[in-house]
């Protein structure tokens, strides 16, 4: 049976639930609930699964913290003999503005500390979607901005993009990177939702 593991970063413990940081949280647990796969506590990890038209995919939402990521991804990748090709890593983007995505199969980190501890651990050939979260802060402000929490018009802009995402994952299973690709990046340039509608 082919494996697949998703990753959705963010940080463990109630109040950073709904912080920007955790928007590959967010991605991972409306995964799950549709899914009908329940998270467990596992080593360096929240750890599910499912499957897919006979595909095993499991799910992981590192509880390393954001800086040390890269450890419960290589853990899971080995521990579940999982090729790197079928690795899919879900993050934060302060890049893109809020509803908007991209999907790439490979790349630096943009600076992103969690997908740079990845970086540091397994090379920088895996794919990874980033969820923007805009970057509506002063300079010297990244951390606190990335850290709060979304106002509840942030999370109406921000859940066309999740249920995007789930797509996004299936396909990725099904299809592979670069038919996903192709199919889904056109609809990330501009959010379904803005502040104003």
């Amino acid at each position: 049976m082919e494996k697949y593991l998703i990753v959705g970063l963010g940080n463990p413990g109630d109040e950073y639930a709904l912080t920007r940081h955790n928007t590959g949280y967010m991605v991972l647990d409306a995964f799950a609930k549709a899914s009908n796969a329940v998270f467990s506590d596992c080593r360096y990890g929240y750890v599910a699964e499912a499957s897919l038209r006979g595909r095993k995919i499991v799910l992981l939402k590192p509880t390393t913290y954001m800086n040390l990521s890269g450890n419960a991804v290589r853990y899971w990748l080995g521990k579940e003999n999982i090729d790197q090709e079928r690795l899919l890593v879900i993050s934060d983007d302060v890049a893109l503005p809020l509803g908007c995505f991209r999907l790439k199969a490979s790349g630096s980190n943009g600076g992103h500390n969690g997908l740079g501890h990845i970086q540091q651990l397994i090379g920088q050939q895996y794919a990874r979607l980033r969820m923007g979260i805009g970057a509506d802060y002063a300079m010297g402000g990244q951390i606190d901005w990335v850290l709060g929490n979304y106002s509840k018009e942030e999370l109406d802009i921000l859940q066309p993009s999740i249920e995007t995402a789930l797509k996004i994952i299936e396909s990725f299973v099904l299809a592979g990177i670069d038919i996903t690709m192709n199919q889904y990046n056109k609809l990330g340039k501009k959010p379904a939702k803005t502040l104003d509608t």
